[in-house]
């Protein structure tokens, strides 16, 4: 039986230079991420793939705190009275709400939508809770899950239910919300590159892709292995819109009454999908260590050897009061079998432990990112470790880096547009006038989305790509998961 299952399991997942949509199915079933679920559109997260949430909130958490946010709950249901209060905004969710219409055997006196995202709940309160600029600012998160009813499903990436946090903040002036809502995308934008070890492009979203409601939005975006960019976090500045409607009112320091500017913000569980897709290979996940669940894999060489368990668990003893290190001694597998196992699931770092090291008071670290092997003596094991962690990190933001930088490219016209972006899936970088009619038509025409107007622009001054006329700005286009 062990040697068919150890058959199964080496089985190679589909190459990902060759179908990365298939690689990408292959490694979250494999590394048991997820399961899919009976309920279409819908993934049951398992206990590794949560582990990686786990320590996204974790970090994240404690980011938001650190700048005065503080967590709620808010429930799940939004009243449709409240939903429509605020037109643009339900126009653009209407097409992705799931409507609740009875109540045990009896039908509701009104729908009602579950949470897609709480805007209209948020704004209902703050009306209640908000009277004076004392009160202010109002700065809330909240975890939890929402529900879109998105037709083409893929686990994290896009489902029906997925799990997320919401910022929404109540300010007193428009400055104070314009830099709340920066003050988040940075936030974000330094979390992807210094843990998630993923290079990001901030920018603002233009007028046809901003979020339903907003004033203005703003967005990371993330370019995976295979050239696409993914949407990774965004932050809203909502201005009055949804003050004037729900009637957040506070008195101002003259005493008189007006409305208060607000921001939303938020990242999901697609962060995951971004770990994967960046980093990952054809032996499955690379997980960054700030952000892996284990971050050393100890496996002992011929454990039923006299003495090899003994001192690796002495090993792991030292290791675990600093790093996350789980040691694998089931005795049902072979070394082979579990090597290929935690490659598979992406831990950073292997050690292993056999006779032969322990008579040269040695252990061999394998680096996941590179496959290199380092022998280390038992003395210094914590700080080579520590030390190798630290690389592994810096070598996987850098690999990220290099292959963005070698996919964006620039284009002046159509034509070349559409030249470079066939030939090597990536960013386009190209002057735009402004106009939607352009932005439609080259997503028409090539499949190309933009992304973002980057706050660094490198080129300011020229034609449009698409119409040739004055250009207002720089934009970063490209096809997207």
């Amino acid at each position: 039986m062990e040697k068919q299952a150890e058959k199964e399991f080496v089985k190679e997942i589909t190459n990902m230079e060759e179908d990365f949509p298939r690689w990408y199915t292959d490694v979250i079933l494999k590394a048991e991420l997820v399961d899919y679920s009976s309920i279409k559109g819908c993934m049951v997260i398992r206990p590794y793939g949560y582990e990686i949430w786990e320590r996204i909130q974790a970090v994240l958490d404690r980011m938001f705190k650190e700048t005065g946010h503080k967590n709620v709950y808010f429930p799940l249901f939004i009243p449709e009275s409240l939903l429509n209060k605020e037109k643009e905004h339900v126009e653009g969710f209407a097409p992705e709400v799931a409507w609740v219409t009875m109540g045990g055997s009896e039908k509701l006196e009104e729908r009602l939508c579950v949470r897609p995202t709480s805007e209209t709940l948020f704004s209902t309160m703050y009306a209640k809770w908000v009277g004076s600029w004392r009160d202010l600012p109002m700065l809330y998160n909240q975890w939890c899950n929402v529900v879109r009813w998105e037709k083409t499903t893929r686990p994290f990436l896009r489902t029906s239910e997925f799990l997320w946090q919401e910022g929404h903040t109540v300010h007193e002036t428009q400055e104070e919300s314009q830099e709340e809502t920066i003050r988040m995308l940075n936030i974000y934008a330094e979390f992807a590159e210094k843990y998630l070890a993923i290079p990001v492009i901030k920018g603002k979203k233009t007028e046809k892709e901003k979020f339903a409601g907003a004033v203005s939005t703003y967005t990371i975006e993330a370019m995976m292995h295979d050239g696409k960019a993914l949407q990774s976090g965004t932050s809203h500045n909502f201005g009055q819109n949804f003050s004037v409607p729900f009637d957040i009112k506070f008195q101002n320091r003259e005493g008189k009454l007006e409305y208060c500017w607000q921001t939303s913000w938020g990242v999901s569980t697609r962060l995951i999908g971004a770990i994967i897709m960046v980093h990952g290979d054809n032996r499955g996940l690379v997980l960054p260590p700030r952000i892996a669940p284990l971050q050393v894999i100890m496996v002992p060489v011929a454990q039923h050897k006299p003495g090899v368990l003994d001192v690796c668990r002495e090993v792991l003893d030292k290791l675990k009061k600093n790093y996350r290190v789980q040691m694998d001694e089931r005795d049902n597998y072979s070394v082979g079998w579990k090597f290929n196992e935690w490659e598979m699931k992406g831990v950073p770092i292997r050690l292993e432990i056999g006779p032969k090291d322990i008579e040269k008071n040695q252990a061999v670290l394998v680096r996941r990112d590179t496959g290199e092997k380092t022998f280390v003596s038992l003395e210094r094991i914590e700080e080579e470790v520590g030390s190798l962690l630290e690389q592994i990190q810096d070598n996987l933001f850098q690999k990220a880096l290099k292959n963005r930088e070698e996919r964006t490219q620039s284009a002046t016209n159509m034509e070349e547009f559409i030249s470079k972006l066939e030939k090597k899936q990536g960013f386009i970088r190209a002057l735009w006038c402004g106009k939607q009619e352009c932005e439609e038509t080259i997503k028409e025409k090539t499949g190309a989305t933009a992304r973002c107007i980057p706050f660094e622009q490198e080129e300011t001054g020229g034609k449009c790509v698409c119409c040739g006329e004055q250009a207002q700005c720089e934009v970063i286009f490209a096809r997207a998961y």
